[in-house]
């Protein structure tokens, strides 16, 4: 992944790269162990301030550390990554002992602005710091968070609007699960006077 491409996103702009809905990795640390899960449930929420909201099932590690670090990071992958994605979606970071992302091989770089990191091969990143709501969370496993920082890459996302067309490249696409290990991708974005 080159990240020259990956520029920052004016945060009353960052619902937009959820508005769409994509699928989205979840990216977590505290005290030293990470861990990356799928969620196809997530959405923006306001943008001033930026807030997210995203389901994280209470038997997950990574629901674990987002409750005790009170940061995450919403990860937009592109078609790129998909099996990655199918592959982090489908094992428990328990099953590798807190080493997902190792045993898995995912491609991580550091966040700006909290202790999480963001994984290479997306086309749009969150980091949030969570919204304390603790019968939400305990009751439906909805976590919400405000964004503290947003990045797109500048090929698909420019200006606080994605930019897909004919001549996107597919490997760039956002991901949308449907069921099944099957996706579906963006189309060309069109206009209406």
């Amino acid at each position: 992944m080159t990240h020259q491409f990956i520029k920052p996103v004016e945060l009353a702009k960052s619902y937009r790269l959820l508005n769409h809905g994509p699928t989205v990795l979840v990216s977590s640390a505290h005290n030293g162990v990470q861990n990356v899960m799928a969620a196809a449930w997530n959405m923006a929420l306001d943008f001033s301030p930026a807030k997210v909201a995203v389901v994280i099932d209470k038997s997950t590690l990574t629901r674990e550390l987002v409750e005790a670090s009170g940061t995450f990071a919403l990860n937009i992958p592109s078609r790129a990554i998909a099996k990655l994605v199918l592959e982090v979606g489908h094992k428990s970071g328990r099953e590798f002992a807190n080493k997902k992302l190792d045993a898995l091989n995912v491609p991580h770089f550091a966040a700006t602005s909290i202790e999480v990191f963001l994984i290479e091969g997306c086309v749009g990143w969150l980091e949030c710091k969570v919204i304390p709501e603790p019968h939400i969370q305990k009751t439906y496993d909805l976590f919400l968070g405000e964004v503290i920082a947003a990045h797109a890459d500048s090929r698909v996302f420019e200006n606080g609007h994605w930019k897909y067309d004919v001549n996107t490249p597919q490997d760039l696409q956002t991901l949308h699960y449907v069921a099944g290990n099957t996706f579906l991708t963006v189309g060309s974005a069109f206009a209406v006077s």
